[in-house]
């Protein structure tokens, strides 16, 4: 698992530079070699609700599952190598690769039993007053995998074409943890579990932008429309290298509970072009 630790947000920026550079210039090192190899382009746009899993609300617990969630939006391109029908491959015939760029924001409450009290102690009130959101950009590529011949399905109007995929995001993150009674920090308006200093932070919450590696897994299907058309559907994990994402991460040594980095899985509609 990769870590990205740099105190100084400049540095930081100049490297997330750096890499999203980088990134375009092996794109289009890719696309520079299309005619000699005979890949095909496919362009498409997705989008969808995410589901975050957060610090925020009780461990476990199906309302804070469901209503800590946001939406996401991206643009997707795939290398097509099943294009060159005189070299069939079991490769060309079953994978592609598949390079994003997308953005999703979510927004985090406290849910579950300890805030559902009918009690209205001062900690009950603290953390029913706690909001926070992340909006994060991702950059990055997966190696996607169909089990069925992909000329068999681009061939095949109104047919199915199931897939599956793993890759690697690099996520530039901005989270906000804040309160509805003033400003956390405060004894008297942070909840004490958030007042621990925590993983090289003077407390448990933290309002920052920084970059961070993701692994990234789908599971999803295409819908032939067209010879030139698909819709997709597809349930993407994407677990993040940091439990800083959300704008919230408790003390692991003393609150056991916080067991996990941030996770979210993100339900993909999306429209594909065939180039």
């Amino acid at each position: 698992m990769f870590t990205y630790i740099c105190n100084d947000s400049k540095f930081e920026m100049k490297m997330l530079n750096y890499k999203i550079i980088v990134l375009f210039i092996l794109f289009g090192f890719s696309g520079a070699i299309n005619a000699q190899i005979g890949i095909a382009h496919e362009v498409g746009v997705v989008f969808g609700p995410v589901m975050f899993k957060s610090d925020y609300g009780s461990r476990n617990d199906l309302g804070t599952n469901i209503n800590n969630n946001g939406f996401g939006i991206g643009l997707v391109h795939y290398l097509n190598f099943s294009y060159n029908t005189n070299n069939e491959t079991f490769f060309s015939e079953h994978f592609k690769i598949r390079s994003d760029i997308s953005y999703n924001k979510s927004e985090f409450k406290h849910y579950g039993e300890y805030v559902e009290k009918s009690s209205n102690s001062i900690g009950v009130q603290q953390l029913r007053a706690m909001r926070g959101s992340s909006g994060i950009f991702n950059l990055g590529t997966q190696l996607e995998y169909s089990p069925i011949k992909i000329h068999n399905f681009e061939k095949t109007i109104s047919s199915f074409g199931p897939y599956a995929s793993i890759g690697a995001q690099l996520s530039y993150y901005s989270a906000k943890a804040n309160s509805t009674l003033g400003e956390l920090g405060i004894p008297s308006i942070t909840f004490p579990k958030y007042l621990t200093p925590s993983d090289g932070h003077p407390f448990g919450f933290s309002n920052e932008s920084k970059a961070v590696f993701s692994i990234i897994s789908s599971i999803g299907t295409r819908y032939k429309l067209s010879p030139l058309q698909d819709l997709i559907i597809d349930f993407r994990f994407q677990y993040f290298n940091s439990d800083w994402v959300d704008g919230l991460n408790p003390n692991p040594a003393i609150y056991k509970e916080n067991k996990a980095n941030d996770w979210l899985v993100w339900v993909n509609l999306g429209y594909i072009y065939y180039l």
